[in-house]
């Protein structure tokens, strides 16, 4: 029988490899997208801030489907960044650049592509885009990322609103798997709270044991793809689906 297909960007380390690895723990066959080479099979390694890489991202996943012609494909886009954090006009504007392409950009010109790829094969295809508490709250020193996430979100409302009034086909959800233990953490705990006012917040979280376990996290945000019931377009909290 043919199985599920599993791609995930930004899969070389923290939540997006732990997704990776509940798929292949799962029997999916997983195929990632990453800026750096990792351990898995499958791989295209391009960095999602530069516009070019997403025609090379579109024509590699329409490669990959057509190779394997999966029963099911299971897209989970991850890739993000907060850097260069810090006041808008006062970091590097070519960080403050790229910050927006991949984490605005990227995840509206990916997330088309395979809705695009997903009804000219009929494959049906769950998209879960990686969101935050970011989206909702304005964070000092995080505009790109902040605006980011709100984009996400909208753009998963919209998408579900209108597969909702075909097939269902494609299903989208946005989730926000909430503070885990991660790279993207450590990150925040070193900056300046000129750059970062809240930054004593994450420490404390960090000192009080409180982020959650990428593993774990990666094992949910799987389970949840495949097999629980949301309705298309849901923006979810992973702490609000336990």
């Amino acid at each position: 029988m043919r199985s599920t297909l599993a791609v995930i960007t930004g899969a070389s380390r923290g939540i997006g490899a732990a997704i990776a690895l509940a798929a292949e723990d799962d029997g999916a066959r997983v195929a990632v997208c990453n800026r750096a080479a990792s351990a898995f099979g499958r791989q295209l390694t391009t960095d999602l801030s530069r516009p070019e890489s997403w025609t090379i991202f579109d024509d590699w996943l329409q490669e990959l489907v057509g190779e394997l012609s999966p029963e099911r494909l299971v897209f989970v886009h991850n890739a993000a960044t907060l850097t260069p954090m810090g006041f808008a006009g006062d970091v590097d504007p070519d960080g403050y650049r790229s910050n927006v392409l991949l984490n605005s950009a990227a995840p509206q010109v990916l997330g088309d592509a395979v809705v695009r790829l997903a009804r000219e094969t009929a494959t049906p295809t769950v998209i879960i885009q990686l969101s935050s508490g970011a989206g909702k709250t304005a964070y000092p020193g995080w505009s790109s990322y902040c605006a980011a996430k709100a984009a996400v979100d909208m753009w998963v409302r919209t998408v579900g609103a209108e597969q909702a009034e075909r097939d269902d086909l494609v299903r989208v959800l946005a989730l926000g798997p909430g503070v885990v233990a991660t790279a993207m953490q450590a990150e925040i705990r070193a900056t300046e709270a000129d750059a970062f006012p809240q930054v004593e917040r994450f420490r404390e979280l960090h000192a009080n044991e409180q982020l959650a376990d990428p593993d774990e996290v990666g094992q949910r945000i799987w389970e949840i793809a495949v097999g629980a019931e949301w309705e298309n377009g849901a923006v979810h909290d992973l702490r609000d689906l336990e």
